[in-house]
């Protein structure tokens, strides 16, 4: 089957960053292994921010669809909005884990303060998210704040298990036991 160009590009990226890193998102090498032409990004991608905004914007996509169909398939399952937010943590926590790379790009400061390609756009709807279940759980707190500052924790969450710090600091062996504190802290404890 036959890819254009540019979705070649961004394709041979998104297997670039989740194979082998950020690092590895060099315009050369993601030309390469497209097989195009030096000159055929600059038609599709003007700049190399762009291209990796093209790249990020996939990440954020792909998290959003798993996020959306998670919760969805909970709110099924007749849970309440604690406990879709606790699943929604934990589809966003296999993310960032299983796609270090893609992770660490898609909040590249550079890319998201640059807005190329309307990237901060695609970070919202999982934020969005958030804000609803978080609205429901806590109708006395400003949802929005309270899922920025659960948003940021888990962030730290991810980055510093992915490091294995938080194994080391805590004897974790897995992230549940993080998640649970994590929404008593922000949602406060369970049943309240």
């Amino acid at each position: 089957m036959f890819l254009n160009p540019r979705t070649r590009l961004i394709d041979v990226g998104v297997d670039l960053v989740t194979s082998e890193g950020v690092h590895a998102l060099s315009r050369r090498e993601i030309v390469r292994r497209a097989g195009v032409s030096h000159g055929a990004p600059r038609r599709y991608f003007p700049t190399h921010l762009e291209l990796l905004s093209a790249i990020a914007r996939r990440g954020f996509t792909e998290l959003a669809a798993r996020a959306s169909q998670a919760v969805e398939d909970s709110g099924r399952a007749a849970t309440g909005p604690r406990e879709q937010i606790g699943i929604l943590l934990r589809v966003y926590l296999d993310f960032a884990l299983t796609n270090r790379g893609m992770h660490e790009l898609m909040f590249h400061h550079d890319l998201l303060e640059s807005n190329t390609l309307g990237l901060r756009d695609a970070s919202l709807p999982v934020f969005a998210l958030l804000v609803d279940l978080v609205g429901r759980a806590r109708t006395d707190a400003d949802a929005r704040l309270l899922a920025g500052s659960l948003l940021a924790n888990l962030y730290g969450i991810a980055q510093l298990w992915s490091w294995g710090s938080l194994q080391l600091a805590t004897g974790a062996v897995d992230f549940a036991p993080l998640l649970r504190t994590a929404l008593d802290a922000h949602l406060g404890p369970e049943g309240r």
